[in-house]
């Protein structure tokens, strides 16, 4: 696995299927998966899958519990490799309202004070 720079979702799933000593097919059997489809997402050569329900399959067949950091790697990772915002997060209307603040600041951008006080906010309350 790459380190200091974006990991692709193929490259840290196959990190946690090796961590757990899980073959492809092994893995695939656990998970209920096809062993050429994962084979081409662990290459980068098919996106990874955005169903809550399927990744949450891969995180269980991995060993990856429910909420850790591997998990929530696991789920933010395929959303950035798809270039979207994971969907528990876009579920948070007050966080969503921010997002443009927050895009502006890491462009190098100021965003508005009464901005900056919102997205502090919400990380203090997080």
């Amino acid at each position: 696995m790459k380190t200091g720079a974006a990991v692709h979702f193929g490259e840290f799933l196959e990190s946690l299927r090796k961590r757990a000593r899980l073959t492809l097919r092994d893995f695939c059997k656990a998970a209920g998966a096809d062993p050429g489809n994962i084979s081409k997402i662990e290459r980068g050569l098919m996106p990874p899958p955005q169903g809550e329900d399927i990744l949450a399959r891969y995180a269980k067949a991995l060993g990856v519990a429910k909420g850790s950091d591997d998990w929530y790697r696991l789920f933010d990772t395929a959303a950035a490799n798809q270039g979207i915002i994971p969907q528990d997060l876009m579920a948070d209307k007050e966080l969503v309202k921010m997002l443009p603040a927050f895009f502006r600041t890491m462009r190098g951008q100021k965003p508005t004070e009464a901005e900056m006080q919102a997205l502090v906010e919400k990380i203090r309350k997080s």
